[in-house]
């Protein structure tokens, strides 16, 4: 069985860093993605490991992981990092709260 997601991605407005765009890594399955919201699908009854990374051919960055139990809510929002040699940030997106 099998349930779906969204991840919300957001690249700050003065992010040192031009051009980039964030993979998502799904149990293990890369996904090349764009900013802003995205669906997936993923087992209902498992954790998932959620992965974010940035990359810019010579090196990641901002790299993020969130272990997604069955009983979080089905939203994420990852936050990438302003310089490129730091980390991001995921979180689940509590239910009161827009996108932002």
């Amino acid at each position: 069985m099998t349930r779906r997601i969204e991840v919300a991605l957001h690249k700050p407005r003065l992010a040192l860093y031009a051009r980039i765009k964030p993979t998502l890594v799904i149990a293990g399955r890369g996904h090349p993605v764009q900013w802003g919201l995205g669906t997936w699908q993923v087992p209902s009854d498992q954790t998932v490991i959620i992965r974010v990374f940035l990359f810019n051919r010579l090196w990641r960055f901002g790299q993020a992981e969130f272990a997604l139990e069955p009983a979080h809510a089905p939203s994420l929002v990852y936050r990438a990092p302003v310089l490129p040699f730091l980390r991001g940030r995921i979180h689940v997106q509590s239910s009161g709260n827009a996108p932002a």
